[in-house]
Order: structure tokens, then sequence, then C-alpha cells
């Protein structure tokens, strides 16, 4: 039986559920109106909405909460609107239905990557502007497309518009994975993905007959990228889809004044980090090819990995205490005094 959204269910959770119901999953994701939520949402908490169109039909939104010293740099607090695609035979429920069990979970494509960070960030961010919060540092939510695929028509392209220069960005937030031990996993580096595309050619035919130099037997059984091709013969070649060769480390050490604040305020809460290198890649490797200290953070924990996964889900009790995570870390974060190179 369906769930129904109970008198007593929490505005942040019916948030939630509302943006994962927005269709923004490969092949081909509609980005519009998932950047009309983010403007509407906007337009509701009082802060500035640009979007920006990296490449026809590829627009970062991007969301502003002015700071009291604009000679400081700011907050960025990215994440990704788009989705991977879902096998629904597989699925105990509908993966863009956002329902939600008698349990408390929340099953959707997207619950844990990482459209729950999207809510999070913006109800931490409506949260302490209805207290009355001011803080120093001006704080950026950026909502960007594309990145599943590589983030080439998105954040990779960002980087390198006036646009996000203007926003003068000192430090990053991005998106992390779920734990399922009582531990919070942070990410201060990942992965260089290489992604490859190999093209074969040989001689045609039925696959009953028995032909001689075919595209496929030239790919059987071998091991290594440059010998496939030339023990292959003529007519193989390769090339990378995808080859990052700019690996960059966020340092995790009280000499990095964003990792203190960010360590510092985590201890406040009791919280145990564990800190790692991403075993895959996200948008934080473009923030950190351009010299920004970036974290990868989802605060999920007692929660099973299940991004890309059949039955995506998160309880939404998780997902609240997130949202009272990411206030007060933006809280500490957005009040560092001003670093040696800001004066």
């Amino acid at each position: 039986m369906a769930s129904k959204d109970p008198e007593s269910e929490h505005p942040s959770v019916t948030l939630f559920r509302q943006y994962l119901r927005i269709l923004t999953v490969h092949p081909n994701p509609d980005y519009g109106p998932a950047v009309a939520f983010f403007e509407e949402r906007a337009h509701q908490m009082g802060l500035s909405c640009q979007k920006v169109e990296v490449t026809p039909g590829y627009v970062v939104t991007v969301l502003t909460w002015p700071g009291t010293n604009p000679t400081l740099s700011s907050i960025l607090l990215n994440s990704h609107m788009d989705v991977v695609p879902v096998f629904k035979e597989h699925w105990s429920h509908d993966p863009f239905e956002a329902f939600k069990d008698s349990e408390g979970y929340i099953y959707a494509r997207g619950t844990q990557d990482m459209k729950s960070v999207s809510i999070q960030y913006l109800e931490a961010v409506r949260r302490l502007k209805f207290e009355g919060h001011r803080f120093p540092r001006t704080i950026h939510l950026t909502f960007v497309p594309d990145e599943e695929i590589g983030g080439h028509k998105g954040m990779e392209l960002f980087v390198q518009r006036p646009e996000f220069q203007a926003l003068r960005v000192g430090f990053a937030l991005d998106e992390g994975l779920a734990n399922p031990t009582d531990a919070f996993t942070v990410f201060y580096s990942e992965r260089s993905l290489w992604w490859v595309r190999f093209t074969s050619s040989g001689k045609p035919g039925h696959g009953s007959r028995f032909i001689e130099d075919t595209a496929a037997e030239k790919l059987a059984f071998e091991k290594q990228l440059q010998s496939w091709c030339q023990a292959a013969g003529e007519g193989v070649t390769f090339e990378f889809v995808q080859r990052w060769m700019k690996p960059r480390v966020t340092p995790t050490d009280d000499a990095n004044p964003w990792w203190a604040a960010f360590n510092r305020a985590c201890k406040d809460m009791n919280l145990t980090l564990e800190p790692e290198i991403f075993p895959a890649a996200t948008d934080s490797r473009y923030l950190r090819a351009v010299g920004i200290p970036a974290l990868g953070f989802s605060p999920m924990n007692h929660t099973p990995v299940l991004l890309h996964d059949h039955d995506e889900r998160l309880h939404e009790t998780v997902f609240l205490r997130g949202i009272d995570i990411y206030t007060r870390l933006l809280s500490v974060l957005a009040s560092v005094p001003a670093l040696p190179n800001e004066n």
C-alpha cells in the first residue's frame, strides 16, 4: 500500500520528496523543472538566483546569501541535479515516486546521490536566515548538471567562466558517501579516473560464418591498452573519453584553516570522521584543479551505501540530522576569520 503524506511530516522531508520526483535521469535529463524548483526556493528564501548556461541546454543555478564582509572569499556548497538510470523491475517501489514506508525510509533515485544534500544545504541556510544569523562570508549554493557522466557540460566548463570567478570561492563542500557505521566519511581527494573508448574494425559477415579478421576477435583476451592495439593489428585504435591527470589533495591538518574549522565543528557535534580518498570521481576534482580546497561530505551514517543501486533509499531521520549538521558547519565555515591571503 502506498505511503500517504501524514500531516505531521516534517516540511523539509516533504520538500525533499518533491525534489526527488523531478526527473533528471540520464540518458536524457530535463534540467528545466529542477532549475525552476531552485528559482522558486530562492524567491521564497530571499536569495539571489543566477542561471549560467555553460553550453546549450546545460544550466548551472547559483543561489547566493551575501555575507557582511565582501572582501572575504566565499563558501561554495555544490551539488548535482542529475541522477543515473534505473531498472524499475528491480525496485520495490517506483524510483521516482519518493515512496516513504512505515519505518521512515524514502525510496527514490537520488536519495543518496545526491538530492538529499541539495535540500540539506537549502534547509540549513533557511534555518539560519530565519533565526536572524548573518556571517562574514558569502555562501553560494550551486546546482550543476552532467556530473554523473563526467561533468564535461557542467562544472568542468563552469569553473572556467567569469561568472564562477566572480563568486570568489575560498572553500567548497561537495558530495560524499554514506557510511554504515556510526562514523561519517569525509573525502579530501579522489582517484584519477580514466574512461577509454576502443574502436575496432574488421571484416563483416554473419556470426555463423568463420570469418577471419573480424572486429570482435581483435579485442578478445588482450590485457593492456597499448598491447591490445599493437597485437590486434591494423584498424584498432582507442581514445580516452575521460582522462584526469590533475589530482589534487585538500590538506587535512590544522595548517589548513578550512579543515581546522570543519573538523572543529564536527568535534563539537561529537561526530567521528573517517578521512578518505573518494573511490570514484566527483565535481570536486574541477574545484581542486583551479586551486579551491574542497571536501566531499554527505552526512549519512548508519546508512548502507546505495548510490546507483536498486532500491536506493535514505531514512528521514538521517536526512533531518544532516540539516542539523550542515547548520552547524555553515555557521563555523562562514565565520572563518580573514586569512593571510585575504588581507
